[in-house]
């Protein structure tokens, strides 16, 4: 795919979820100009087109993956660099993902610094699709590490804080607040970075007291984190329950039982953000790599430590889709907003995306009749 796309001046598309209404609309052309949607209107099936039109079975607002790691044989705490991120994005599109928050996991010291840098300059420099950073650790609870290195995890300092206020357009700090000291959490989400909660055995007390500090959401629900239990809520409890938080999951079928999938979506809405929590392998060559000394394999769609424990995920936007339908039992319109509308409303874009309307950014998702990626359209231009 190339980095600068080519630009789109109509767009037909024979079925239309805007991400507003819980209905798709049909036969409608959308009119683009400087990146922009400027119109959107009926055209009924059989009235000629402009030749310069690009025609898709179903069109919906682009797909936003707020945790992503690595794709096409690139990971970006192995690479923080502005080209690796854009390798990224551009795998990252091959699933119908139009936006990505790059996301570096848990690293020695403050080695995140180097991965600002990368996404600041991808910023700066206008990378398809690049929002900003996502920082997950390494200010995690060490009895929930996952798959990050236990030995780096850390809790935040006045200096993490100085720093990751340097970083430019959307950011994402996961953490557990627990660990955490309370003013410095609060320092944080006043700074303007997003604070999501992940890899934390917070009770529902203490999450109540991060939200007061301005945590606003949580990574991976149900993934190494506090769960439902008879006399607390835990995380997921809280999570499910309370409104000021969005929630991120993984819909692969391993991270997280169906069963689980179908509560979480019944229960929080619009509030439930898909994410894929991709790793290098996505959209790429290699069935095996390092992270910080640890094996990684993909096996039958799975990526496992040598214990077994889950490193991320080999999985695209769009089969996290259809998984949410088949998995969670919702909607296509459902599903699809799960992936673009919910997203940019938890990262605080839905003035910018997430609908296809008049005055938003032309960022749409292109798919055949199966909800399989066949190509997007980014600020107007398409890949």
């Amino acid at each position: 795919m190339s980095e600068h796309g080519r630009p789109v001046a109509r767009l037909f598309a024979r079925t239309l979820f805007d991400g507003l209404s819980d209905r798709p609309a049909h036969d409608r052309l959308i009119t683009i100009k400087d990146g922009m949607i400027a119109q959107v209107r009926e055209c009924p099936a059989g009235d000629p087109l402009p030749p310069d039109t690009i025609q898709a079975g179903i069109a919906a607002p682009g797909f936003i993956d707020m945790q992503i790691n690595g794709a096409a044989d690139t990971q970006f705490n192995e690479e923080p660099t502005a080209d690796a991120i854009a390798r990224i994005a551009a795998g990252a599109r091959q699933g119908g993902t139009a936006h990505i928050l790059p996301t570096f996991i848990t690293a020695p010291d403050m080695d995140y610094r180097a991965a600002i840098a990368a996404a600041n300059q991808a910023v700066e420099r206008r990378s398809p699709g690049v929002l900003g950073i996502h920082l997950e650790g390494p200010f995690l609870s060490p009895d929930r590490p996952g798959i990050h290195p236990p030995r780096f995890i850390r809790p935040m300092t006045d200096a993490d804080v100085a720093a990751i206020g340097e970083a430019a357009g959307t950011v994402l700090v996961t953490l557990a607040p627990e660990c955490q000291d309370h003013d410095l959490v609060g320092r944080l989400a006043r700074s303007g970075a997003l604070v999501f909660v992940g890899h934390s055995n917070a009770t529902a007390a203490q999450i109540n007291t991060a939200i007061e500090a301005g945590i606003s959401g949580v990574t991976h629900l149900f993934n190494a984190q506090s769960q439902i239990a008879g006399r607390d809520p835990g995380i997921v409890g809280s999570a499910l329950m309370r409104a000021e938080l969005a929630a991120g999951i993984i819909a692969d079928g391993v991270h997280v039982h169906p069963g689980n999938l179908a509560m979480a979506a019944r229960l929080m809405g619009n509030r439930l953000c898909l994410v894929t929590d991709a790793m290098k392998t996505l959209a790429g060559t290699l069935t095996a790599f390092d992270l910080y000394g640890t094996p990684v394999t993909l096996d039958e769609g799975r990526l496992r430590g040598p214990d077994g424990t889950l490193a991320g995920a080999h999985l695209a936007m769009d089969e996290a889709v259809r998984n949410a339908i088949s998995m969670m039992g919702v909607s296509r319109a459902a599903a699809l907003k799960m992936a673009g509308t919910n997203v940019a409303h938890a990262l605080g874009l839905g003035g910018e995306l997430g609908l296809i309307m008049a005055g938003r950014r032309a960022s749409i998702t292109l798919l055949d009749d199966d909800l399989h990626a066949r190509g997007v359209v980014v600020d107007g231009r398409f890949y």
